[in-house]
């Protein structure tokens, strides 16, 4: 008997994937290396102290691109009204061979991005997790974007990817000798949220 039907997917987690089509500046890859030489020891990594890259001049033109996509998930994905993103804090990760990045999310942020400076497709990846509480957990015949507990997506350079703040995520130990550097960023929004007739109003 053949079933007639449908599945819809409500309450999905949208992924912002694209690609940044341009080799950085001789000025944007010092200014990496100059950060590079003033970091912290992270939870299985290396960030750069300076949490506020993107708001120095040599990555000026690179703020401006990653924000431009920043504001088209906002306005494809969220379609908020009255109100427009910023970018808030920014800043680099170094994972070297064996070195990883724990499973984490981004507090006081709306929409967060990864732009991956230097990545290999073969080595590099991005893992999402769902962490929704499984009542039950039956042996599983073939993993989809309905059932998985998680998701890896490859990534290289010049890839862009840009989620909702709250979505766990994290980065397996390393493989390769390549020196991954991820340049992630957080923002939020300001402008006129809510309405006078529904006792809501905020001005941010």
């Amino acid at each position: 008997m053949k079933l007639a039907y449908k599945i819809d997917g409500i309450f999905p987690t949208p992924i912002y994937i694209t690609k940044i089509n341009r080799k950085l500046s001789k000025i944007e890859n010092k200014f990496i290396k100059e950060i590079a030489s003033n970091v912290n020891n992270n939870q299985g990594n290396l960030i750069s102290k300076d949490t506020y890259v993107l708001d120095k001049p040599p990555f000026k033109k690179l703020k401006i691109e990653l924000l431009a996509h920043l504001k088209e998930y906002y306005k494809v994905v969220c379609k908020f009204d009255k109100v427009e993103p910023y970018l808030t804090q920014s800043w680099l990760n170094f994972t070297s061979e064996n070195q990883y990045h724990h499973q984490h999310e981004h507090p006081n942020s709306m929409i967060s991005g990864v732009f991956y400076i230097n990545s290999e497709v073969n080595n590099d990846s991005i893992k999402f997790w769902n962490h929704t509480y499984k009542r039950i957990r039956p042996q599983i015949s073939e993993w989809t974007w309905l059932n998985a507990e998680s998701w890896t997506y490859p990534v290289e350079s010049n890839d862009l990817i840009i989620f909702p703040s709250q979505v766990t995520h994290s980065v397996k130990v390393k493989k390769g000798n390549n020196l991954r550097i991820s340049l992630a960023f957080n923002s939020f929004i300001k402008g006129e949220i809510g309405t006078e007739d529904k006792i809501d109003l905020l001005h941010i």
